[in-house]
């Protein structure tokens, strides 16, 4: 008796077993282009030590296909089967692997794993479809393994509303690592992550400077989630409204500004600020853009970038502020 129940334990999770083999086989080597017959699924399967038949083979994708798999049976080429479909198309593990790839928030090595990961959950012959796009030595990649375990906390210190605390770091004039203002302990509220122009900001309140600032995630050493709860947002605070105004994610002073714009620059303003932002044609040469933005050193030096076929018209203390910093660097 106690042998009859071994035997028949063995056969349950040799079955599972076989159908487990065969999933990951199909999943791996198998597409529309590269189907398999059913010949060759069950020489692959005996390879594998789960000998079997035409029936069971049968059986076996019949009960993968229930519960979700999507593997076709193509009766005009003799019964051959292929997985038609997976979690991602190639187009879409395309974009995901050139994100990741030109990504400058994750390190070299962390990408190419993350790549690895995307690619497989590609058949074999579809990875080729993906893998000559990849292209991350001559590109500008984080220095940071720490980086992942960073955002994690923040995810983490925002979903249970914890403070955070933690130091910051930038460079100094011989390119060495320092802390800022001397090592200061800051501690924030955080409310949000934003991501912009390949890097990740904490977005959270600052009790020293009473509103709400930004930190780049990748310079942000030493963190630590508290234990105290977050202050809460303020009632005016709004995240989407607060990544458009503060643009580059440097702090300044939010404010309406009229910009004086060359026609052809109307797709690098839109760029910057979207599609809904108040423009009027002026001639034919020029157009008037209103703008809400952070009136940063960051914000002017976008300006700078197109000289004289952009002007600052107003308001005045923008315009003012604009004209003092050209002359600084004229000297």
């Amino acid at each position: 008796m106690e042998a009859l129940l071994m035997a028949e334990e063995k056969t349950k999770q040799d079955k599972k077993g076989r159908l487990l083999a065969l999933r990951d086989y199909l999943y791996k080597y198998t597409d529309e282009q590269h189907p398999v017959s059913t010949q060759e699924l069950i020489d692959e399967m005996t390879r594998q030590g789960y000998p079997g038949n035409r029936k069971t083979i049968k059986d076996d994708i019949d009960v993968l296909n229930k519960f979700g798999m999507d593997i076709i049976t193509n009766v005009s080429r003799g019964n051959s089967f292929y997985m038609a479909s997976r979690e991602f198309e190639i187009p879409e593990l395309k974009l995901l692997v050139d994100a990741v790839s030109s990504s400058r928030f994750i390190s070299a090595a962390r990408s190419e794993q993350l790549i690895g990961k995307l690619t497989a959950m590609a058949s074999e012959y579809e990875k080729e479809q993906i893998t000559p796009r990849i292209f991350t030595g001559d590109r500008i990649k984080a220095n940071n393994p720490h980086l992942y375990y960073v955002v994690d906390m923040l995810i983490q210190a925002i979903q249970n509303k914890k403070k955070v605390r933690f130091q910051y770091g930038e460079f100094d004039a011989d390119k060495h690592k320092v802390l800022r203002n001397d090592g200061e302990i800051y501690i924030n509220s955080p409310y949000g992550c934003l991501w912009n122009d390949d890097f990740y900001y904490l977005v959270g309140y600052s009790e020293k400077r009473e509103k709400v600032v930004t930190f780049r995630v990748d310079r942000i050493v030493d963190l630590e989630i508290m234990d105290d709860d977050i202050i809460p947002e303020p009632a005016d605070f709004d995240m989407s409204d607060y990544a458009k105004i503060v643009i580059e994610m440097f702090d300044g002073e939010p404010q309406e500004v009229e910009l004086l714009c060359d026609n052809e620059l109307m797709k690098s303003v839109i760029d910057k600020f979207g599609e809904n932002i108040k423009t009027e044609r002026v001639s034919d040469e020029q157009f008037k853009a209103v703008v809400n933005v952070s009136t940063s050193k960051t914000f002017y030096a976008w300006c700078f970038r197109f000289a004289e076929q952009m002007k600052i018209v107003g308001p005045e203390n923008v315009k003012n502020t604009y004209i003092e910093m050209a002359r600084s660097v004229i000297g």
